[in-house]
This record gives structure tokens, sequence and C-alpha cells, in this order.
């Protein structure tokens, strides 16, 4: 199948990456964003998310006209959606149940636009079925074209399912290298789709069913997930037990068939953090193993928070003369993982809002990857250097472990009043 014109729906830490990828094969891509100041922003050939290779890629793509970003969908031969996927949470029930109010969104706005022989992509990683529901929302509103739910083999428009599955800060090239798992709602409509990563994609193309290829997303992020809880328990129960966690991980990496990861203060992200939830939502009865792990993995930055609370009692304890009032807590990092500026999902975020909302002191962050505090949840608090948190703080909680960290010397830092979520001044 060829194309001329393919749309990507949501420029967002996916959506912008694809399409400048795309474009950069010489194939001209309209780009899609209800933000406006993203829009602007692309259209000048700069980029508003922090990825590697990203800025320059972009840029070379807008100038050579083979990129143009837009809030209002336009004709194509082919519309990638890649926009965010979240859960709305029921306290009462204890649920997490998804949200697909933004894929809803992005099948309206392009039904308009669709002509027979198109063909619709599904990127945003979705529980089973949500491929199904839009090929639904979009029939339902251009009931002048037929789609495969009723048509099969014959529709007149091809839908498909191929999740994203990219490291974030190592998005380009994953996307050209990494192999891709793509389900069709029919083969017909796998086929087509397969004929579109291969614009790009240097790894394997495996097809399977829309319903499979969604559940395959959420199976590898369940996977980590549960490997992650692992880690994070065990720091729990040696933390009870007075043993240092990461030599023990270490010596017990030692046997050939064991390879636990690293303890943090918890799982952050748009994919680790949500997508177990899709399966447990859909099998609540059975998917106990899943739902443990994401409670524990959820309820680890509340063990951070009262850590820090230890910290700052002893802290007070050892210096009489001061109130709490006067106590400095420096968090070290913002972002879900290292060396990145998402925020999204992010447990050292949560972290920093509960240390600054119950400390009556100053609350001092330190984040290189970002130039100021989002706005609204971090009131009160200073974005400062490295330098100036370790000489002015009193307790010091490093959350993410960023490379400009590991270059920090323990010895310059007061251990008895250090809580290190990650490790790298403990080890």
């Amino acid at each position: 199948m060829e194309f001329d014109t393919i749309s990507v729906v949501g420029l967002g830490y996916i959506g912008l990456p694809t399409a400048a990828v795309i474009a950069s094969r010489r194939k001209k891509v309209i780009g899609v964003d209800v933000n406006e100041q993203a829009v602007n922003t692309i259209n000048k050939g700069e980029i508003h998310i922090v990825e590697p290779e990203l800025d320059m890629i972009v840029h070379a793509a807008v100038k050579q006209d083979y990129l143009k970003a837009t809030t209002t969908p336009e004709p194509a031969d082919a519309f990638l959606i890649a926009v965010p996927t979240p859960f709305k949470t029921n306290p009462e029930h204890s649920s997490h149940e998804p949200d697909l109010t933004y894929i809803r969104a992005a099948s309206q706005s392009i039904a308009p636009v669709l002509k027979k022989g198109d063909l619709v992509i599904l990127e945003s990683t979705s529980p089973v079925g949500a491929t199904e529901s839009m090929a639904g929302w979009l029939a339902e509103a251009r009931p002048d074209l037929t789609f495969p739910q009723t048509h099969g083999e014959d529709s007149d428009i091809r839908v498909a399912h191929c999740p994203e599955r990219v490291l974030p800060g190592h998005v380009i090239r994953e996307l050209v290298e990494n192999d891709r798992v793509i389900g069709g709602m029919t083969a017909k409509c796998s086929l087509a789709a397969t004929d579109l990563y291969k614009i790009f994609v240097e790894g394997e193309c495996i097809t399977t069913t829309a319903r499979t290829a969604e559940m395959a997303k959420l199976t590898e992020n369940s996977f980590r997930d549960v490997n992650i809880a692992f880690a994070n328990e065990l720091s729990i129960i040696c933390d009870k037990l007075d043993i240092n966690v990461w030599e023990l991980i270490r010596l017990a990496n030692r046997h050939p068939r064991v390879n636990i990861l690293q303890p943090g203060p918890g799982v952050g992200g748009h994919c680790i953090a949500v997508d177990p939830w899709f399966i447990v939502s859909e099998t609540p009865d059975e998917a106990r193993l899943i739902r443990t792990a994401r409670e524990v993995n959820d309820g680890k930055p509340q063990w951070v928070v009262d850590k820090v609370s230890e910290a700052v009692g002893k802290f007070l304890s050892a210096n009489s003369d001061k109130t709490a009032k006067e106590v400095s807590i420096a968090c070290f990092g913002l972002a879900f993982k290292p060396d990145i500026d998402d925020l999204r999902e992010s447990p050292a975020l949560a972290i920093t809002q509960k240390i600054a909302a119950s400390n009556p002191g100053q609350t001092l962050i330190v984040e290189p990857n970002i130039d100021a505090l989002p706005a609204d949840k971090l009131n009160g608090c200073r974005l400062v250097t490295t330098a100036y948190a370790i000489e002015s703080a009193d307790v010091i909680v490093l959350l993410v472990d960023h490379k400009q960290f590991k270059n920090i010397e323990p010895q310059s830092l007061d251990e008895g009043y250090l809580i290190d979520s990650r490790g790298i001044w403990s080890v």
C-alpha cells in the first residue's frame, strides 16, 4: 500500500518523534494536536519536549516541508493516533478504570476527513478491545464508509493497533530499531499497517490480532511492574532488618539465574504505572499478582515520605535549638526516570509534593532537566542548583538517579540525614 501523506494525531513524547522519523524518510506528514502552543513551536522547527536528537530531525523536516503541525486534521492516506490513555480512579471501589476519552476525541476529529482506502492505526497503549471501540466510533461518525467490524476484508477503512515500545531518552533509535507488534482487525488491515511501518522500521514487523497486540503491550509493562515490585518490597524488608539492600541485591545477582532489579521510590511514567491497571480492570478476580505488584509500587512513595519524616525528627532531636520551620529539605529529581524531563506519573514529583505540603520549612528542588517548576504543583518550593542544595539543606532526599547526581561525592553528604531511594550514594 502506498502512503503519500501520513497524519499523526497527538504530538507528545511518542507522536512527535514518530512524525519526525517518518518525515525524515521524505514522506509528507501532518501532525495534529490540540495544544496550539506546541503546534506553533513545531512549525517554527523547534520542539516542546526533551528527547535526544529530536530537535535536529524536526528542524530539518519542517525546513524541507515534509512536516507541518495543525490543530485541525486534514485528509491523509493513513492516521496514527498517539494520544494519552490515563485511568480513572474510583476510591470507593479501589478501582482504576481506563479512560478512553482522548482516543474517542481523536477518532471523532479525523472522521470527517476519512476517505475510502485510508488506514487508521491506534498506537496509544490501550485496554483490550480499545481498537474495536475506536473503529465503532469512526463508523458512527461516518455511516457512508464501511469498517472491518461489519465488512471484514472488504471494508473501506483499514484499522489496526500497533503499540509503541520505546524508552524515553532513546526514542529516535528505538523507533527505528525495535520490532513492532502489529494487530489488524483483519489480515488486510495488518498488511496495510505493516507497509506503513516498513517506511521507517528496521526491526521485524510481526502481525497478530488487534486484541493480542493490545495485550502484548500490557503484558510487557506488567511483567516489568511485577519485577520492580519485588525489588521495592525487598528494600522495605531490608530496611526493617537493618540490611543494605543494594549490597544484598548485588550479591544475590551473582547467582547465574537471578537478576533482581534495583529498587526505587515507586514507579512512574505513562506506561508501567498505568498499563497493569488495564488488565486488572478487565479481569479483577484473575489478575491477583498484577494487582498486588501495582499496590506495592503505588505504596512505595509514602514509605519514602515516612523515611523523610523520620530524618527530620532525628535532625531536630540532634539540634534542639532549631524548630521544624527552620529545617530545609532538598529533593533531588522530579522526573519519572533518569535524564529526561518527563514528569508524568512521577513518584518523585508525588513525593516532593507531599514533603512540601508537610514541611513548614524550606523545600528545595534540584532537577537539571527542567527550567521551571510545574505550575500549581509545588507552590513555595525553590528550584536550585546541586551545589546550593548540598550547602543549604539539612535533609537530602535522592529520588531520581540523574547522571549529574552520580558525580556527587557521597562524602560531601551527611549520611545521618540522607534518604537515598536509588542507592547511588549508599552502595
